[in-house]
Formats: C-alpha cells, structure tokens, sequence
C-alpha cells in the first residue's frame, strides 16, 4: 500500500543544535517524512533563518511553539507530527502544546524533566488518543533486534546476569565554564532536571537493558557522583539492579572516562548462553551457547534473524550504524502514524517503538537511582509515585 509522506515540524534543533540535524536525517533516509514547519528558535531571526536554511517556508516559521501547534492545527495542509528536540525542561510544555491539538508527538529522550511531569504527560497522551515515541533510538539497530529475539526465543534460557554501560569522556574537564553549550545545559538542573549522566546517557543504557531482556527494573542501588569540582549534576553513575524476572544487573554510565567516545556496551548471560554487542561495533553481536565456540553473526550475514533484516539496509560487511539506527526507528514510527490516522488502534500498531510508558518507566528509573544514592545506596523500588525530591526520608 502506498502512502503519502507524513507532515512533520520540529521544536528545538536550529544552528548549532546536534541532534535536530540528525532526526533530520533520519527522517529523509526513507523518503517516509517532509518537513513543512518548525519553531526551531524562541529568537524569531534565528528562528527564521534557520527554517529557511532547510527549506521551511517563512510563513510556516515560528518563534512560539504554542502558536505552532494552534496554527498548524487550524491548515488543512497542518503538520500531523512534531519532533521534539529542544533541551529537557522544554519536553513537557511543548509535548502537551500539540497532544492538546491532537497532533501526533515523537520526542527525544528522557521524556521529561523529571517524574512528575513524565506521569503527567502519559495522561495527556491517553486522553489526547494521539501517537507518542521516545526516540531511544538504539533499539533500532538490526543486531539490538536481533539479540531481543534471541532472549524472546529462550536462546539464552533463564536470564541471570544484564552488565550494561555507557561511557564518554567529554565532561571530564570543566567544559561547562567555557562556550560549550551542550556542556551548559546538560550540567544544568533546571533545563536537564536533576540528573546528569544519569539522564543524559544512563537513562539510554537503562531503556537498552530492559528492551534486549523484556524485564522491567524492579529495585536499584546506586552512587552518584559529581567528580568535576562545582559541577551541579552527576557525572558518573553505578547501579545495582534487580529485575522482576530474576535477573541481576550492574549499570555504569560515565562521561568522565577517558578514552571512551560513545562506548554503549550490553552483555546478558542466561542458563544456557551469553550475547555481548557494543555501539561502536554495531554490526556484529557475538553469541555464547555453553560449551561451545564463541558465534559472531553479523548485519545481513548468516544467523541474522528476520527482523535484523528487514532493517538492513546495505550488504553485509558495509558499516552501517547512528544515523540508520535512528532511521529504523522512523520507519517503524512512519508505519505507526499511518495505521493510527487510519483508524487503527494506537496500542496495536506500537510494535518496537519506545513509547510513554518506556519513558515514565525511564523517570521512575531517574527518580530511584537519585534516591538511593541520597541514602547511602539504599536499594529503592521503581515505585509509581516516587518523589522526585531525591532528599526525602521514606
């Protein structure tokens, strides 16, 4: 069945903003997406030249993103999807903004600034009856499906042991006192919210383990620290983890660490077998049945799985990676839209894609690793209606 390109704005992601430009990207990889509209700057000029600079229109620039959402409502020609992509404070206004029109929502992560409003936002979602993504988007990446399908299968038997880590070294100096602007707002607590490493990068280490194993983090202890002296968040995280299928786990995420760029590491052990996969190798996932020879299977080579193909999208041997993995996730994201504006039900057609619930789950997450490492690594439930004031006696 043939569709037409779905209609997409963008808030947040002008000059200078990294991660616009590579849901951009995403979007285009497919042909599935057209850009017509964006409030891509609270500066109006910015706003503008920006726009015009990746073939917006003037007209259909804004520097209000709450003008955005009203007037984009009113076109018959109106967006049916936003891409939010401004600083983490912003996730929530803008995201209840176009819920409130009906406009479908694709978000980038961590949902919210914190708990509160992340289960605030997932009741916007239910009543507004529109789509809503959180683009975790390594799960993506062929090989991530592939190691979910080996874990659904019982490849690995009963689940025991989920080592994950996520590593960078950009923050260890004090880059947010010079004119790094990535470094001054992910160190700040009012626009990236309590957490630091923690939500930046842990909360994607957080969302991997639980998508690979299909277990949900029950309990963590963890320690919380700022090694940078005056640095106001987190800049390094260990977490023990208990999940409600049995498994234990340990999450490190550091930016602190030298000589590590971008170094997202998964590893699970069952009864009967291990998988370990790595982002900066993305297009091999290694195997570890017991007793025997270590299996390393490849992107689109033998022993890939079905679902690991269809998200192929070059011949094996090719490196292929952030920009596709990002991609897939849009695709799958593309086919949902169709199916909703199509009258289908929006739980059916959720498929892989994270969801609201991933990202409560991922603010519940947040909110017990916080508290925990405020009470001497005490082990804290990813209850509901944790607090978010990580100072609290229980």
């Amino acid at each position: 069945m043939e569709h037409k390109r779905i209609r997409i704005g963008m808030v947040g992601g002008g000059d200078g903003a990294f991660i616009g430009a590579v849901h951009r990207i995403a979007t285009r990889l497919d042909d599935g997406f057209e850009l017509v509209a964006g409030a891509l700057s609270s500066d109006p000029d910015r706003a503008l030249a920006s726009a015009l600079r990746i073939g917006i229109s003037q007209a259909r620039s804004y520097s209000s993103f709450t003008t955005m959402a009203e007037q984009e409502k009113q076109r018959e020609d109106g967006i049916q999807a936003v891409i939010i992509v401004t600083q983490n404070h912003m996730h929530y206004p803008v995201a209840k903004a176009f819920l409130e029109q009906g406009i479908h929502v694709i978000c980038d992560k961590p949902v919210t600034k914190d708990l509160d409003e992340a289960l605030a936002l997932k009741a916007l979602v239910m009543q507004s009856g529109a789509f809503f993504a959180l683009t975790h988007n390594y799960t993506g990446y062929p090989l991530v499906r592939h190691a979910k399908h080996l874990v659904d299968t019982g490849v690995l038997g009963d689940l025991r042991v989920i080592q994950v880590e996520y590593a960078q070294d950009w923050l260890t100096e004090n880059a947010e006192n010079t004119d790094n602007k990535q470094a001054k707002w992910r160190t700040d607590p009012e626009k990236s919210g309590l957490a630091g490493c923690l939500g930046d990068i842990g909360t994607h280490a957080f969302n991997l383990a639980c998508f690979i194993s299909g277990q949900k983090v029950k309990q963590v202890s963890a320690d919380l620290t700022a090694f940078v002296s005056g640095r106001r968040v987190d800049d390094n995280v260990h977490t023990m983890l208990r999940f409600d299928g049995g498994a234990k786990g340990m999450l490190w995420s550091s930016q602190v660490a030298p000589g590590n760029e971008n170094g997202l590491r998964i590893r699970l052990y069952g009864d009967k077998a291990g998988l370990e996969w790595a982002q900066e190798s993305p297009n091999e996932l290694w195997l570890s049945v017991l007793g025997e020879p270590s299996q390393r299977i490849t992107r689109a080579g033998p022993g890939a799985g079905a679902e690991a193909n269809r998200l192929s999208r070059i011949p094996a041997g090719h490196p292929e990676g952030y920009l596709e993995g990002f991609a897939n996730l849009y695709v799958d994201i593309a086919a949902a839209i169709h199916a909703i504006d199509a009258g289908a039900d929006v739980q059916s057609v959720q498929g892989f894609i994270p969801s609201i619930n991933d990202g409560v789950e991922g603010m519940k997450f947040i909110s017990a690793v916080l508290a925990s490492s405020a009470h001497n690594s005490a082990w804290r439930p990813l209850a509901a209606s944790v607090s978010t004031d990580s100072s609290r006696e229980d």
